[in-house]
């Protein structure tokens, strides 16, 4: 037997971390021996919460799980990957339409360093429609998101909002 250790890297925005993606860090801690939360810098998208607080958020989501690590990252994911001496990128497919996308970075990704293989994970089911851009959104309208999200997240919503599920800066019905 090896003892070689196999490191993933699981990136994304993580804005915020969803129990889908807690699911997908899951099933690649079933296979591989270190599963790295890469959350991505990238300053040309607008997030709810900071680079700061998406760490954090992680970081308390995570709680528990020995093997897994938190860290940020810019640039090229290849690049990343190899700084942290891990060989396989994971990534969760929701759906058909995620496939696409996910099929082209991944060929894009092989072409700049074909020593990093991508593997992708179906989440459960039950996670299969979901995303960070549904959960703030449902959030942002009112609806109630403690199913789809680890508790700190509903915390960390709730304490930007006015009231409960009122996001900041929201009027309610009959008041100017």
């Amino acid at each position: 037997m090896s003892s070689r250790k196999a490191r993933a890297v699981f990136p994304g925005s993580f804005d915020p971390i969803t129990n889908g993606h807690l699911d997908i860090i899951d099933r690649g801690l079933k296979v591989f021996d270190e599963v790295i939360v890469a959350i991505l810098v990238n300053s040309d998208k607008r997030p709810l919460f900071s680079l700061e607080e998406r760490v954090e958020i992680a970081r308390s989501a995570c709680r528990g799980r020995r093997r897994v690590r938190i860290d940020t990252f810019s640039g090229l994911l290849v690049d990343y990957a190899m700084r942290v001496q891990a060989e396989v990128i994971v990534r969760g497919l929701r759906a058909i339409s995620d496939f696409e996308f996910e099929f082209q970075m991944a060929l894009m990704n092989r072409r700049l360093n074909s020593r990093i293989e991508t593997v992708f994970m179906m989440p459960a089911e039950s996670y299969s429609y979901l995303s960070s851009r549904m959960v703030k959104e449902v959030f942002r309208l009112g609806g109630d998101v403690s199913e789809l999200v680890p508790p700190v997240v509903v915390r960390r919503l709730r304490a930007m909002t006015d009231g409960p599920h009122r996001p900041r800066g929201t009027r309610r019905k009959g008041r100017a």
